[in-house]
């Protein structure tokens, strides 16, 4: 995931145009300001360009794999064409597989559907939800969150040193922490699991829309990841890898495209020749402008130059943090520590403050949209936090009232679309509510932290 960053023409490194950037939003405090949108590790806008091309193939949508009609071919073209766009942002082998899911999280849980019986599974605490919860039907051992990447490949090791060596085995890692943004290091776990017999996905979500993702460089065996974190919001995500087992497994849904062939027996019964191909796992009427999204997305993130995006980010994560670092009240959540090369993902807790009341604030009282809770990353967080694992505390829905502490962290999430001025005015409404207070009283209201409409706070 090397990156060059010589040479950058900062009239290159701008902004890449998005929707909404110029949606304006109400302050409880009276007037209106431009949305400052930085939760974009949640689901990212989408890019002018995706929108743009979308709205153009719109008036020519036809079903996919299914007619012969003029706009059912065009709309199967662009369909494929979509598969071998995104093999070629993701750097697939000519073996691999592109299947088209509905989310990271679908991809995980096909792929979970998909591995041999017995499988031993290896995952870190660390992970999100979306790749620590899929493996039920497997033997999986969690790993205890590692301090530095060395201590994570350490501790792989010596996992996979003692399993059963004749089984299969599959592990599964970050690219990008969707909680500290700190990049995990890939290219080392993969030979470690490599060297031990096993086998490896990589959830990519957060890495995909901040680095490029190369799966023959990385030498992983799959990479999932959602369209919507990419700029490309229409509920469509990827699962990319070795085919074998997913060509050995049965479908992961059962219906129309799924299918070859299907025929009555004389027992009454039927007898099904499923596809060997990506489309084993598609069945149903495909989101062709799902796919066709993304596919302009890793068009978009191409052409744009990835030496630029993570330069530019680069110089954002910085201001950040050093922003961050002048708030004695601040504490910025890590593993790795304040070295680690990281994305612009970043989660905090303020001394004196709940973390939904905070979030709560920064969106009435400035206009800015961040993320409170524990990011569907629960293990993770409360690790970072120091807090019990029994501890209260849900995702998003935080139970304690305004200034009483809680369980729970502020995450501000940022990438190719966001303006310097998103980054100034959140820096400057941090400090201006840990020193001066909020401008308004807030109460909890179906579990969230909200402006009470009443009265402002006494300042």
């Amino acid at each position: 995931m090397s990156v060059s960053t010589a040479a950058l023409d900062p009239s290159v490194c701008a902004p890449l145009p998005v929707l909404g950037q110029d949606v304006t939003v109400p302050l409880v405090t009276g007037g209106e300001v431009t949305y400052a949108a930085l939760d974009y590790a949640a689901s990212a806008p989408a890019l002018q360009r995706v929108w743009d091309d979308v709205a153009a193939y719109a008036p020519y949508y036809g079903s996919v794999h299914r007619g012969a009609g003029y706009l059912s071919q065009l709309s199967t073209d662009l369909f494929e064409n979509s598969r071998r766009t995104v093999a070629e942002f993701l750097g697939c082998r000519p073996e691999d597989q592109v299947v088209f899911t509905r989310s990271t999280t679908d991809s995980l849980n096909l792929l979970a559907a998909a591995i041999p019986a017995n499988c031993q599974v290896f995952v870190y605490e660390t992970e999100h939800h979306a790749s620590l919860l899929p493996w039920r039907d497997a033997q999986v051992t969690y790993l205890d969150a590692p301090r530095t990447p060395g201590q994570a490949v350490e501790t792989l090791e010596r996992a996979l040193a003692d399993r059963d060596p004749y089984g299969p085995a599959l592990v599964c890692v970050t690219g990008a922490s969707n909680v500290t943004g700190e990049l995990w290091p890939v290219k080392e776990l993969a030979a470690a699991a490599h060297a031990h017999g096993a086998r490896i996905v990589l959830d990519a979500a957060q890495l995909a829309p901040h680095y490029p993702v190369d799966i023959a460089e990385l030498d992983v065996d799959w990479v999932a990841f959602s369209g919507h974190k990419l700029y490309a919001p229409f509920g469509s995500g990827v699962l990319a890898g070795r085919a074998d087992w997913l060509q050995a497994a049965e479908p992961y849904l059962a219906g129309g495209g799924a299918s070859r062939r299907v025929a009555r027996r004389a027992d009454g019964g039927v007898d099904v020749d499923w596809h060997t191909t990506a489309a084993r796992h598609e069945a149903g009427s495909p989101n062709v402008i799902g796919v066709y999204s993304i596919a302009s997305a890793c068009k978009a993130l191409t052409e744009a130059g990835f030496d630029n995006l993570v330069a530019r980010e680069r110089e954002l994560v910085s201001r950040v943090r050093e922003g961050l670092a002048e708030v004695p009240e601040v504490q910025v959540l890590s593993l790795f520590g304040d070295d680690a090369p990281r994305v612009g993902v970043i989660s905090f807790v303020v001394r004196g403050w709940n973390s939904s009341h905070f979030a709560a604030a920064l969106s009435a009282e400035y206009g800015i949209g961040v993320r409170d809770g524990l990011f569907c990353a629960h293990p993770l967080v409360r690790t970072l936090l120091g807090s019990d694992p029994q501890d209260p505390g849900e995702c998003g829905a935080p139970e304690a009232e305004p200034g009483e502490r809680s369980l729970n962290a502020i995450r501000v999430s940022f990438g190719a679309g966001t303006p310097d001025e998103h980054i100034d005015r959140f820096l400057r409404a941090v400090t201006e509510l840990v020193r001066e207070g909020a401008q308004w009283k807030y109460r909890t209201e179906d579990g969230r932290c909200v402006p009470d409409r009443g009265e402002a706070a006494q300042v």
